[in-house]
């Protein structure tokens, strides 16, 4: 059965490698980015069944305004899509607030809102799904992208919460995390401290190397990225995380194992940690 989708951030990347294969395959979509110019050839392209408008998830309104089209147009929401996003590259010391805020307010708060938006619309649907895009960096920290690192791990743990919440409710939600894919995300959607501090030369300062030698070059094919997002959003029984890429599922390989040598190597230490006795007296 179609669906009816809306997405954040398809100007570029793989928002707008989504919202192409989503438009080619039938489905009915509400397309958006801050700019609705960008979108103009793909509603152009299939008027029927893609309406384009300006949303910026940080501008109070916008999102309700793009879901109140999506029931307008096509009579419901069945997929909403979170995959706008913006990065940042620096050591924790160098960020200054107005580099570092704005990233959480689109990538954590944007995205709370416009969830928050959509979910009255998906709780009337039998089958809704919300994809959320988070990273490989919302899987495991690393120097000189802390920040970008805490509003995906902030993704991830709201998502999982919202799955809770949901699930008795018939509406599903998956975590996507992709490794590197070869979109402009190492271009312009990426900023830098404008500080560097020497002491992090060969931690954080790494990033910026990476960024130089990268932009461009990833190894991820992002339209076999949207291949396996469609399979999972169209799954019966979806994934709640979904690794996208080898890149992304080695940092979660690694995590697993690091997580599992801290747990074992410190467990009858940690694990002493409550009262001898239950208040009423019995051993614990």
């Amino acid at each position: 059965m179609d669906k009816t989708w809306l997405i954040t951030g398809c100007s570029a990347g793989l928002g707008r490698a989504l919202a192409e294969s989503v438009a080619a395959r039938g489905d009915r979509l509400v397309a958006t980015a801050r700019s609705a110019a960008a979108l103009e050839d793909l509603r152009d392209r299939y008027p029927d069944t893609v309406q384009a408008v300006a949303l910026d998830v940080t501008r109070p309104g916008d999102a309700a305004r793009a879901v109140a089209l999506a029931e307008r147009s096509f009579g419901g929401l069945d997929v909403l899509v979170n995959n706008a996003g913006i990065g940042f590259i620096g050591a924790i010391e160098e960020g200054e607030p107005h580099e570092y805020r704005p990233v959480f307010e689109t990538n954590v708060f944007g995205l709370i809102e416009t969830t928050r938006a959509a979910l009255p619309a998906l709780r009337r649907r039998k089958g809704a799904r919300i994809v959320n895009l988070s990273s490989g960096a919302g899987i495991a920290g690393s120097a000189g992208s802390g920040f970008y690192n805490a509003t995906k791990f902030a993704v991830e743990g709201l998502s999982e919460a919202l799955a809770e919440e949901l699930a008795p409710l018939g509406v599903r939600v998956v975590i996507v995390e992709p490794g590197p894919f070869r979109t402009d995300f190492l271009g312009r959607s990426i900023a830098s401290a404008a500080r560097q501090i020497d002491a992090y030369a060969q931690t954080a300062h790494a990033r910026h190397h990476y960024r130089a030698r990268n932009d461009g070059r990833q190894a991820g094919d992002p339209a076999k990225a949207v291949a396996v997002v469609l399979r999972a959003v169209d799954a019966e029984d979806p994934p709640l995380h979904l690794p996208l890429g080898p890149a992304a599922h080695r940092t979660a390989e690694r995590k697993l194992d690091a997580f599992r040598a801290d747990i074992a190597a410190w467990r009858d230490v940690s694990i002493a940690t409550d009262f001898a006795h239950d208040e009423g007296g019995q051993a614990s």
